[in-house]
């Protein structure tokens, strides 16, 4: 006769499995680490297998655990699910997990979940800011902002905006340095480039409908903090080339000038976007489908964030 299993232990069990960590686990879940230890140990007793290797600095799952976490987490999906679909039938309810790159979440996705919690107080949010893009299912994570080319054919996606960028520098680089007047003057500026983990990224432009093409350019600074180099061209030291989501703001208060604006710039050639991800198995999920509507009205079309002179940064 198999031993009751408490549902608390479940929850801490695939919190601990997505981490590799109680205190992470535990921190998550309002409780103290040896709480959510012997939970854990208990669940392992009812279920006569050990879930866990543990050592002094790390878990890891053992395989009737790895088995046990894919079986679990699709479970504990559905129980959530449920509970949904119980009490008013237009109101959302549950914890929802959202993960976005920071400089995103602090200019837009921040101020805009603050209103879908005023609209929706009924649902409980997590908001998890990361650069990397971890698996939404491993992570337990709702929705995902992805910036740029997505990887991964097993999440669906919806495409919130379409990715445009500004070439800009402050006025005071501008009366300082003067105006660049094709692309290839660039090369006689201090221009800051984003270190991106594969290396530096590429600018490009075009004209028109033509081809986009590499643009040669060099600058005494180069960082993988963009706020930095965003600080460096507010401030009149040189030149950025930055999506229009990250620097409209600057752009709008006059702190920073548009450049070269019959040609289209990109940092890649391909068109890339502002994506929601997420897993298939939270197409039912009342909340998520809720969220996922409001963020696409709160963004709008064009993004709002495109709309800072009236009209739209063309797209080329």
């Amino acid at each position: 006769m198999h031993k009751p299993i408490n549902l608390l232990a479940l929850r801490i069990f695939v919190r601990v499995a997505t981490h590799m960590s109680f205190s992470r686990a535990a921190a998550e879940l309002n409780l103290l680490p040896s709480s959510a230890s012997r939970h854990v140990a208990a669940l392992e007793h009812a279920l006569g297998h050990p879930l866990f290797v543990r050592h002094s600095r790390a878990v890891h799952l053992t395989e009737a655990g790895r088995r046990y976490y894919e079986v679990v987490q699709d479970a504990l999906e559905q129980i959530d699910q449920a509970g949904e679909h119980l009490g008013d039938e237009d109101e959302p309810r549950g914890l929802l997990r959202v993960s976005s790159p920071p400089a995103f979440a602090r200019r837009h996705l921040a101020p805009i979940l603050m209103r879908f919690q005023e609209r929706y107080p009924a649902v409980e949010l997590d908001l998890w800011l990361t650069d990397t893009f971890a698996d939404p299912v491993e992570a337990g994570i709702d929705v995902s902002i992805r910036i740029g080319e997505l990887n991964d054919s097993s999440m669906i996606s919806r495409l919130l905006a379409v990715q445009r960028f500004a070439l800009c520098a402050s006025p005071a680089y501008l009366v300082a340095c003067g105006h660049p007047r094709r692309p290839e003057d660039l090369r006689r500026h201090n221009c800051f480039v984003y270190q991106a983990t594969y290396g530096p990224q590429k600018w490009h432009c075009r004209k028109g409908k033509g081809n986009f093409a590499l643009v040669e350019v060099d600058g005494n600074v180069r960082s993988n903090y963009v706020e930095y180099l965003l600080e460096l061209a507010r401030a009149g030291k040189g030149i950025v080339c930055f999506p229009t989501w990250l620097v409209s703001r600057y752009l709008q208060r006059g702190e920073l000038t548009p450049l070269l604006e019959s040609w289209t710039w990109a940092l890649e050639p391909q068109a890339l976007g502002v994506h929601a991800v997420y897993p298939s198995n939270r197409q039912r999920s009342r909340k998520t489908q809720t969220f996922l509507q409001f963020l696409s009205r709160e963004i709008g079309e064009p993004a709002y964030w495109d709309r800072w002179r009236g009209t739209a940064v063309p797209s080329g």
